[in-house]
């Protein structure tokens, strides 16, 4: 059983400051250590201020927290926990989600469950997934390499004007074709229901091993989105000059592409733990999508 817990709250979400407060004494009556991931800087004492008066919780700064939490309890919504995927995942700890965004594609529970929720986690009876992750490597042209991983998407777009761009995409090292969009979208099953899903792509089930590539608004109306194997090994280079190209890793981590840089993306490893609920995926999609209205 896990017995430090690791609590990450959504950013200005006063309500997290209450589920905090209410888990906090839960938990260590149960000997458990409790801790508040917090940013560095101002942020980091901004935010221990607001827990001050939850008694007993420790504070843990988010870039040391895959050394300290074997559990992380997710108090927001997806962004969130895309946000402590990309704290914890490498190291394989689990993530519990507890909703108090809008959506909640990948939250456990509501809010006024959190208690039994974390409980069931911890008693080992919550069901658990393992979700497919990216690796996204970007070799610059200076010869650096930048890698992050991935829980939703990887997207390659122009950033600041409204002009198409040409990507050449290569999957094990054999061309795919040249795409001229206004960007391109590379998700996991798990990001099938955000960006992807908005630019026409697919829903893929979250125990499929596949990857979808998704032209965002294509030239060439012919450029369908584009379901390959967990396996495949992308590789993305930008065709031609170009400015304000950038590529965006969850919507939480950006970099600055030009010419001569490569995107490669292939799987990532370990793939992300995420406890669910008790609803099964199609009963959360016909939820949140509202199919049958």
């Amino acid at each position: 059983m896990p017995r430090r817990i690791g609590l990450l709250l959504k950013r200005d979400k006063p309500e997290a400051r209450d589920v905090a407060a209410e888990l906090t004494p839960y938990l260590l009556d149960r000997g458990h250590e409790v801790y508040a991931l917090v940013e560095g800087g101002d942020s980091a004492a901004a935010k221990r201020d607001a827990l001050a008066g939850v008694e007993g919780l420790r504070f843990v700064e988010e870039r040391d927290a895959q050394g300290v939490v074997e559990l992380l309890v997710v108090l927001g919504g997806d962004g969130t926990i895309l946000r402590g995927a990309s704290l914890v995942s490498d190291s394989g700890v689990p993530i519990v989600g507890l909703n108090l965004g809008t959506l909640g594609f990948l939250s456990t529970a509501p809010p006024e469950h959190a208690r039994d929720t974390v409980q069931r986690a911890l008693d080992g009876v919550l069901p658990i997934e393992q979700r497919l992750r990216l690796r996204c490597e970007v070799q610059l042209a200076s010869g650096e390499v930048v890698v992050r991983h991935a829980a939703n998407d990887a997207v390659v777009s122009q950033g600041a004007l409204a002009r198409l761009i040409e990507l050449d995409v290569t999957v094990d090292e054999v061309p795919i074709t040249r795409y001229r969009a206004d960007g391109l979208i590379v998700a996991t099953p798990t990001g099938s229901t955000a960006y992807n899903l908005a630019a026409g792509g697919p829903i893929v089930a979250p125990d499929v091993n596949a990857v979808v590539l998704t032209p965002i608004c294509p030239h060439t109306l012919t450029n369908r989105p584009l379901v390959l194997p967990s396996t495949a090994r992308i590789a993305i280079r930008l065709h031609g000059a170009a400015e304000h190209v950038v590529l965006t890793v969850d919507g939480q981590w950006g970099q600055r592409i030009g010419q001569g840089d490569t995107v490669r993306l292939s799987q990532g490893t370990p793939p992300m733990f995420l406890y669910r609920g008790d609803k099964g995926h199609f009963a959360v999609l016909r939820e949140k999508l509202r199919w049958g209205e």
